[in-house]
């Protein structure tokens, strides 16, 4: 029997092998259909000879390491096992073709389609060496192109073959690897094999994209082998004059000979492609340099999670000599220090981040948060050093802070914990360990050797040293959050006499406050009325922002904890919560240089290419929704108060007509003519709400009219496109004074009882209901960083499938609802759903680059087009600058005296 009618008896209970897909120099792939789960795969069988050489119990054990691999960007493995003697394993069949087949086809790459390519399979690569999996065989051939996104494929088979077969391997004249992408270590045999050989073949995979060819091809695969060993590639500027400088210099550097000389890891090559050139600007424009390696590993300027992306971040650097307090304003010199295109991996909106950057006390560094391919870190730049360089120990870090002396460095992750770290270099220590609900409200540090962090609902005290200390009486002062209100911003008092900390309500779309809490007194009274975030000066002032963009300041008294004189501005246009401060007197802030942060609506297609949807309209936008027919759109506008629009493919604008100061989160009905969206009102100015889900025509006749009674605030409404259901949220209390969101459902007619959706997550948000209703989707968890996109059916939940393999936000439905997307890692996310009783979805791919644009915590911040192949999105503005200025004491004492 041939192996094809061998498999296909052994496997006829489970598979239905149809044919013979191609071969290679290890297997040969067949087209199958899965009788279980009613798809089709691909069946890759490893030659007999092969099987036979390395044995099935030890080549199967060494493949379930693998199979473990959940990630965007790699074919993930389905199935394994032995048929007759024959080693299978089975992939999802994808559609599309092989880099190798477009290479054949194109010979050379544009530009931008190969630096994509790159950095998804290097997110990959990054992805599975942290689970010490290395890949030794990337080649085009092993890298799939599926709907313009890649997929790598066979990860991890050729380690199983080395390790299953062992010294067997020579019997079967096979060679692992490629000569024209196997590094020099590979190359001579060497027996340990690392991270840096997968770098070294993707650098030669890029090359190739650019120039056409491998960097070193010879007639025989030891003409090869010895030019890899001893040649250095040609130049790709020689070769293609418009690859750009600092994308030659990632390339070289990913295929230099001594693994000690390439990346560390396939993020910092990640990183390097993606950024642009570094640009001084020191009184006047200079010729772009490439950037230093150094440069390549901190990519990210401080603060960059949220000012935008893709964008260009000018430093002002401000010094004067000498210390303590001067009436003269120090001067200021414009300096570029580098340029960056990184996404995002957070989902919150900017006024929730928290303190995304920290000045040591004496302000000889400063540490923020940076965003990479492998995930979060923190950076430290020195005071004198050109470049960041991360902090061992802190991956996974966001909100950093410093100890009053200095010496530690705290930070929170988006798993809950609390950790520190030294200063000067150590291991980071775990002070709350997955116990904190809220990680973007940020931590002080108080001179008492006390840290106060937020817990969603209260706020709560821990020694630095993890030793349990007296509660804190903050529910007792009205600002319990009762799923409604988020602590945004904390700042210490000196002496531990107490800290300043700011109440955002519902998003911050309706007020914010700072209030004091008083140590002395064991209690928290209001201070600043409509301020968003504040820190205590030691000139005698408190220091707060505005939502409208603006630096205030007033004088405080600390011994009686009040405000003793008017408020004058300092800066115009800091972001709210965009500012440090260290005792020393030096200042880190972002100034908003466009008018009021204004973004504009644009349709970005599947392979990510933009066009406006109207270039005179740029305002504060959030939450678009689409008509169904596709010729309007429902979306936020936030200015003094946040008002629902309408814009129409004609190109009128009108306001849906509304009381209330907060009117967004639209969605629209089936039939297009009316809308139901959320109304948010301020109650009693402080801390109670009524966000209550309302109904509206399209066309602004007949006024607003509510959809739900009672006390209940929901602040989510999702119509079904048929008229007879709705899904709402509710922000409710939990365990542990952590924040939940549940999901309901009402009928709109007949028996209208509203009913709780039993999701069974801790936390279930972003609710959107399929095209026919059958089905709901929304995204799971409690904490941002956790999250998974769940689709369940609907009413019934009966039916309950995860979705995302490592993440996901955002959920929103095609127009026919054969795909579902949401938003992961800086990307747009695709998943097929075939028709059928059974919810079957097919793996994630990646469609595009989300960075750029506007993404949410709860409401997904984009939609759809009725055919599917455009996404409404917010484009963010992007004219911000960072400012960072030493003795800015002065300066703030000179606006004290006008």
């Amino acid at each position: 029997m041939t192996p094809f009618d061998r498999l296909t008896t052994a496997l006829a209970d489970r598979y239905r092998v149809t044919r013979e897909l191609g071969a290679g120099g290890m297997a040969t792939v067949y087209l199958a259909h899965d009788l279980k789960h009613e798809r089709d795969v691909a069946i890759k069988v490893l030659h007999p000879d092969l099987g036979a050489a390395l044995g099935g119990e030890r080549f199967l054990t060494e493949i379930r390491t693998t199979a473990r691999l959940q990630h965007p960007h790699i074919l993930p493995l389905l199935d394994s096992g032995a048929a007759d003697g024959l080693l299978y394993y089975v992939m999802p069949l994808v559609t599309g073709e092989t880099l190798r087949a477009r290479l054949e086809r194109e010979r050379q790459l544009p530009i931008a389609d190969a630096v994509r390519i790159a950095r998804e399979v290097a997110s990959a690569l990054d992805y599975a060496h942290r689970q010490n999996v290395i890949h030794r065989d990337i080649k085009p051939e092993n890298i799939l192109l599926h709907d313009g996104s890649a997929l790598v494929a066979d990860f991890g088979i050729a380690l199983a073959v080395q390790s299953a077969g062992g010294q067997r391997m020579t019997q079967t004249g096979l060679s692992l690897g490629t000569p024209q992408y196997m590094s020099p270590e590979q190359a001579m045999g060497e027996r340990t094999i690392d991270a840096r050989s997968d770098i070294y073949a993707l650098g030669a995979v890029t090359y190739e994209m650019l120039a056409g060819d491998a960097p070193f091809m010879g007639s025989s695969v030891q003409a090869i082998v010895a030019k890899v060993l001893s040649e250095k590639p040609t130049s790709l500027h020689t070769l293609r004059d418009t690859v750009p400088e600092h994308i030659e210099v990632a390339v070289l550097t990913a295929l230099a000979k001594l693994p000690a000389d390439r990346f560390a890891s396939a993020a910092e090559f990640a990183a390097a492609l993606g950024a642009s050139t570094s640009t001084i600007t020191v009184s006047g424009a200079r010729r772009a340099a490439p950037p230093s390696r150094a440069a390549r590993v901190a990519r990210i300027a401080p603060w960059a999670l949220a000012v935008g992306f893709a964008a260009a971040l000018a430093v002002v650097y401000a010094r004067q000599s000498g210390t303590g307090v001067s009436n003269n304003a120090p001067s200021r010199q414009q300096v570029t220090l580098w340029q960056y295109q990184m996404p995002s991996p957070l989902d919150a909106g900017a006024t929730r981040l928290g303190n995304e950057a920290a000045i040591a006390p004496d302000g000889s560094a400063i540490v923020f948060t940076d965003s990479t391919p492998a995930g979060r870190i923190l950076m430290r730049k020195a005071r004198d050093a050109t470049d960041a360089s991360p902090i061992p120990g802190t991956e996974g870090g966001i909100a950093p802070f410093y100890s009053p002396d200095g010496k530690w460095i705290a930070f929170l992750t988006l798993k809950g914990q609390l950790r520190k770290v030294p200063a000067a270099g150590g291991g980071a220590v775990t002070i709350v360990e997955s116990n904190i609900a809220s990680a973007f409200g940020g931590s002080a540090w108080l001179d008492d050797g006390s840290i106060v962090y937020n817990m969603g609902r209260d706020l709560k005290r821990i020694s630095a040293d993890g030793a349990t200390m007296p509660s804190l009486n903050i529910a007792a002062s009205g600002t319990s959050a009762g799923g409604q209100n988020d602590v945004v911003s904390i700042d210490a008092l000196p002496g531990a006499r107490g800290f300043l900390f700011t109440v955002c309500r519902s998003a911050c779309a309706v007020g914010s406050d700072t209030w004091v809490y008083d140590m002395k007194g064991d209690s928290a009274r209001p201070l600043l009325p409509r301020a968003l975030g504040a820190w205590y000066s030691p000139t005698g002032h408190v220091l707060y922002t505005s939502r409208d963009n603006g630096l205030y300041a007033v004088p405080f008294d600390v011994a009686t904890l009040t405000v003793t004189g008017g408020a004058f501005a300092v800066i115009d246009g800091v972001l709210p919560t965009k500012f440090a401060l260290s005792p020393s007197g030096a200042a880190l802030y972002t100034i908003d240089r466009t008018t009021a942060s204004a973004s504009g609506l644009v349709w970005v297609s599947r392979d990510g290419r933009a066009e406006p949807v109207d270039s005179s309209w740029r305002a504060r936008f959030d939450y678009p929704a689409v008509s169904p027919d596709g010729r309007a759109i429902a979306v936020s506008v936030r200015d003094k108060t946040t008002d629902l629009w309408m814009w129409r493919s004609n190109g009128t604008r009108t306001k849906v007509q509304s009381s209330a100061p907060t009117n967004w989160r639209p969605s629209w009905s089936g039939d297009g003519q009316s809308l139901a969206f959320v109304t948010v009102r301020d109650v009693n100015a402080t801390d109670s709400l009524a966000a209550t889900p309302a109904m509206a025509r399209a066309d602004g006749t007949g006024g607003t009219t509510p959809l739900v009674g009672g006390r209940v605030n929901y602040f989510e409404v999702e119509l079904s496109r048929d008229g007879q259901w709705m899904v709402l949220r509710s922000d409710e209390a939990g365990t542990s004074a952590a924040r939940l969101s549940r999901l309901y459902a009402r009928r709109r007619t007949g028996d209208t009882t509203l009913r709780l959706v039993p999701t069974g997550d801790v936390s279930a948000l972003q609710p959107a209901l399929s095209p026919d209703g059958r089905w709901l989707a929304y995204g799971s968890g409690a904490v941002v960083g956790s999250r998974e996109i769940v689709v369940q059916s609907f009413p019934d939940a009966q039916q309950r499938v995860v979705v995302s393999v490592a993440g996901g936000s955002e959920p929103r439905w095609s127009g026919n609802g054969r795909e579902l997307f949401y938003t992961l890692g800086g990307q747009m996310m695709a998943v097929s759903v075939p028709p059928g009783p059974v919810f079957t979805p097919g793996p994630p791919r990646a469609l595009f680059s989300v960075a750029g644009y506007v993404s949410a915590r709860n409401r997904a911040q984009y939609d759809v087009s009725p055919d599917g192949q455009r996404f409404l999105m917010i484009r963010r503005g992007s004219a911000s600058q960072v400012v960072y200025v030493e003795n800015w004491f002065a300066e703030l004492l000179a606006k004290a005296k006008q």
